[in-house]
């Protein structure tokens, strides 16, 4: 620890074990995070012990610190209220920090003859009719497109009425998506009486709008308007499919805001928090934020939504992906802003779960959209991360298999996935040395052993084995778990480490881990991730063990040649490949291949063409002849 972190350590441990307040400051004196504390001691305090417990945004916040101040508080409630207040008036580096860019939205209706309607984001002087303003622009949109197709308003480009009869109806006429003015045989107070139906229910609402077109449908049956009473039946029908179609991203909770957030894989993780907002059962919302890098998701939830709801009315419930710090503290925040109580829940199953999967996808595939990646390949590591408990999904996986056949051509395989995917250049094979027989604990044991002195050796270099994995994953048990874990802890590294369980049937069952399994079924993207990678990590370790076993076959028909002996064997296959190579090739090839001499050329050669044994002699006197 350098003299600096002591002494700040030092200082921190004399807080007081107090709600309040903590206020990291650099050496210019600038205030880079506000951070409040239950207990002040405690926290605080925290910052300056070991580095290797932080994440990457906490030890780089931490090297900045030159000293800090404090305030006392009564609770942690009250810590919290001045916490977000400093927040907001002194914006600090390492803080989350949310803009309140949400601009005002319009539905734009355009001026007779032949209205349209539009969405706007902003409101002009060019005679339009415009209604609003609208907070969200999710809302807006769809319920334009929802009233253009009830009741089939034109959504092209042409202009009415000066290109009505000029050229075909487009395709929206033909699926019964647009009544088609430009075909000229629908008059313009036909035209406006449905925009001006279409704007009843864009200001009503689906319910109003069925009733009162149900009550124009009877009036019209009523006076023999058959024709017109079957057009106001098809709009009520069309109402109740897209009202059906909005069921599938709805609630019984009428009025909730779902919070959820998914993590880059990475020491330098960035994330994304999206925020399905409900009202009256209905989605009408939807806001995603980009987030740098983080801490841990407990503090990172905590100080988002506190962030948000600064900015944003507080609906009755807030439904969660995981757990807050200062969970209490926050619910009695959010319920004096919003005025009455609010319910903070992190729901496990049912279909607020459901919402919250849904939510936390949508975040991994923003996230995903930036990195270049596919929202599944972010969505299973971040889901695995969580599984596993692990503090940031993990970038870099290696995973480890023993093959052998009764205790002989004991080998080992290791895959690596990057990002999610397998990073073959990474793949290694390993030879067991250390004995022989069947064991496949001492043999995991030896393949790590391996490996980690591999990278105490090349850790200057960043690459290959000088590279620490940031999850390792073994074919195996509790018992492979725990073999290798002492050798992990010989070498003072924690890396988490599992076992991939198999089922009778030789599938991907559970994640095990010291002293028990971590179930994975109900996990989907991480399920099929596990099981990718324990499928790979499979094959290849078999198929090294099949390709040492053929070569051993192979080197043990070439020791039967006089002068021939395992070594010279091994290098003769591997300079010329195969059996038929050796077999095809002329003498001198022989005799300059590593290894070999003359004597041993000629035995090989003489094996392979016995028609030649005869004329020994000859060939001896060919060679006399060249040397001479």
């Amino acid at each position: 620890m350098d003299e600096k972190r002591k002494a700040l350590r030092t200082r921190a441990m004399a807080l007081p074990a107090a709600p309040g307040v903590y206020l990291m400051k650099n050496a210019s004196n600038e205030i880079i995070y506000i951070g409040k504390a239950k207990a002040l001691k405690n926290r605080v305090s925290q910052y300056f012990g070991s580095p290797k417990n932080h994440p990457p945004k906490v030890r780089k916040m931490v090297s900045q610190v030159d000293h800090f101040d404090y305030i006392l508080t009564d609770s942690e409630f009250e810590a919290l209220v001045l916490e977000c207040s400093l927040i907001k008036q002194h914006t600090p580096k390492y803080n989350i920090l949310l803009k309140d860019d949400k601009g005002y939205h319009y539905i734009k209706v355009t001026p007779k003859p032949y209205r349209r309607i539009f969405e706007a984001k902003q409101k002009l002087n060019d005679g339009a009719e415009y209604i609003g303003p609208y907070t969200s622009s999710f809302s807006v949109k769809q319920s334009v497109d929802e009233a253009r197709k009830i009741f089939k308003l034109p959504t092209c480009s042409r202009k009415f009425p000066q290109e009505i009869g000029r050229g075909r109806p487009c395709l929206n006429y033909f699926i019964k998506q647009c009544c088609a003015p430009c075909r000229g045989k629908l008059s313009e107070e036909e035209y406006e009486g449905y925009v001006d139906e279409a704007l009843e229910f864009l200001k009503g609402g689906s319910v109003v709008s069925v009733k009162d077109m149900t009550q124009q449908m009877n009036e019209a049956a009523e006076n023999l308007e058959f024709e017109r009473a079957a057009r106001i039946r098809d709009r009520i029908s069309a109402v109740k499919r897209i009202t059906a179609k909005q069921k599938v991203v709805a609630t019984k909770v009428r009025e909730q805001d779902v919070v959820a957030m998914a993590q880059a894989a990475g020491a330098a993780a960035h994330a994304c928090v999206v925020v399905f907002r409900f009202s009256g059962g209905r989605l009408c919302d939807q806001e995603e934020f980009m987030l740098g890098e983080i801490a841990d998701g407990k503090t990172t939830r905590a100080e988002f939504l506190q962030q948000y709801y600064a900015q944003r009315t507080v609906p009755p419930q807030v439904t969660l992906d995981g757990e807050v710090e200062g969970k209490e503290a926050l619910r009695q925040w959010l319920s004096e802003k919003a005025g009455r109580s609010v319910k903070l829940t992190v729901p496990q199953k049912g279909e607020q779960a459901h919402l919250v999967d849904m939510c936390r996808r949508n975040a991994s595939e923003k996230l995903a959209q930036q990195a270049g990646r596919t929202g599944r390949e972010m969505g299973a590591l971040d889901e695995l991360g969580r599984l596993l408990g692990l503090a940031q999904p993990p970038e870099y996986i290696e995973a480890y298999d023993i093959s052998n056949l009764a205790g002989s051509g004991n080998v080992a395989g290791m895959v690596a996935f990057e990002n999610g995917r397998p990073l073959k250049s990474a793949y290694r094979k390993f030879k067991i040395k250390g004995f022989e027989g069947q064991d496949d604990y001492a043999s995991m044991q030896e393949v790590i052993s391996r490996r980690l002195q591999e990278y105490q050796e090349k850790k200057d270099t960043g690459e290959g084995f000088g590279r620490l994995p940031d999850l390792i994953l073994l074919d195996g048990g509790k018992g492979h778990v725990a073999a290798v874990r002492p050798v992990l802890e010989a070498f003072g590294l924690q890396i988490p480490l599992f076992g991939m369980v198999k089922d009778d049937k030789h599938r991907t069952r559970a994640i095990a881990r010291d002293g028990g399994e971590i179930a994975i079924n109900s996990s989907r993207q991480a399920f099929t991730l596990v099981s990718q990678i324990q499928d790979e990590v499979h094959r290849f370790a078999i198929g090294y063990h099949r390709q040492t076993r053929k070569r051993t076959a192979l080197s043990s028909s070439l020791t039967s040649i006089p002068g021939i002996g395992p070594s010279r064997a091994k290098a003769l296959l591997k300079s010329f490949k195969t059996i038929k190579n050796i077999a095809q090739a002329e003498l001198k090839e022989l005799e300059q291949a590593p290894s070999m001499n003359q004597p041993a050329a000629q035995a090989v050669y003489d094996y392979f063409h016995p028609a030649s044994v005869p004329g020994e002699e000859t060939g001896k006197i060919e060679r006399k002849n060249e040397k001479n």
